[in-house]
């Protein structure tokens, strides 16, 4: 039983600057697209105030989108994938390595499961990722 598709809902905190930039948050979710393997269609991003950024990278196989709080350090990431060729975790981990988030809250659902009877159903497991260069930084 493989899932139809692979889901990432991603927490980051202690991020860099660079979340408040909405060119630069841009090019870093269109890369991330790329290193998942994933066609690009569409891209719509845009900064709302005080500085936030809000955007998302329509694929052929799904989506990627990110809505960023620059004061207080935060980005939500959402990264959703279907078929065999796609390595959304690559996006996962791209995005967060240029954000410099110091810490991450990573949830995994694989998406449309079903025991050959066509119900369809999904299951998550959930984890911490701790990316800051000593204990500190935790």
């Amino acid at each position: 039983m493989s899932p139809e598709g692979v889901h990432f809902i991603v927490e980051a905190s202690g991020c860099g600057e660079v979340i408040g930039d909405v060119v630069k948050m841009q090019d870093i979710l269109v890369e991330a697209a790329k290193r998942a393997n994933a066609q690009v269609w569409s891209v719509s991003f845009n900064r709302f105030p005080p500085n936030g950024v809000s955007g998302v990278v329509v694929i052929s196989e799904s989506h990627l989108s990110v809505h960023t709080w620059p004061e207080v350090r935060y980005m939500a990431l959402d990264i959703y994938t279907c078929g065999a060729h796609s390595k959304p975790f690559k996006a996962v981990e791209y995005v967060l390595e240029k954000i410099g988030a110091k810490r991450s809250h990573i949830t995994e659902i694989s998406r449309g499961l079903d025991d050959d009877d066509e119900v369809y159903y999904h299951s998550f497991i959930t984890w911490e990722k701790f990316l800051g260069k000593n204990e500190e930084d935790k």
